[in-house]
């Protein structure tokens, strides 16, 4: 079964290149670089996982990952938050959040693709 992902990020190189890395491994995916509209492309979506970024135009990830806790649909929904910030004061916000994984930018083709993996297993 084809596992579906939400990438919600604004930076077109990341989007294309996570994109063309997550397909090829079989993943359908939707892109959605919005952060005030990006709760309503999840719940259109309906993802397996979500990958969010923490900086984005209109929300940050962390309001959408605390918009998406608060919502009984999707409060358990596997995100991986991606960051340039990896300081420890913005683990501990994602992880007060419940964030299932936290990735800083820059990261390999294989740890995105493992760690997608299993969250969305885990799910």
């Amino acid at each position: 079964m084809t596992k579906r992902v939400v990438i919600v990020e604004d930076e077109p190189n990341i989007i294309e290149a996570i994109n063309f890395i997550l397909s090829r491994d079989g993943w359908d995916v939707t892109v959605h670089a919005n952060g005030e509209t990006a709760v309503a492309a999840v719940r259109t979506a309906r993802p397996d996982v979500i990958l969010l970024d923490v900086m984005l135009p209109g929300r940050s990830g962390y309001d959408i990952l605390k918009d998406l806790r608060a919502d009984p649909d999707f409060a358990a929904l596997p995100v991986l938050m991606l960051t340039a910030r990896g300081q420890k004061k913005d683990r501990e916000l994602a992880d007060s959040l419940g964030v299932t994984r936290f990735m800083t930018k820059p990261f390999s083709n294989a740890e995105l693709l493992a760690a997608l993996g299993e969250i969305a297993a885990g799910a």
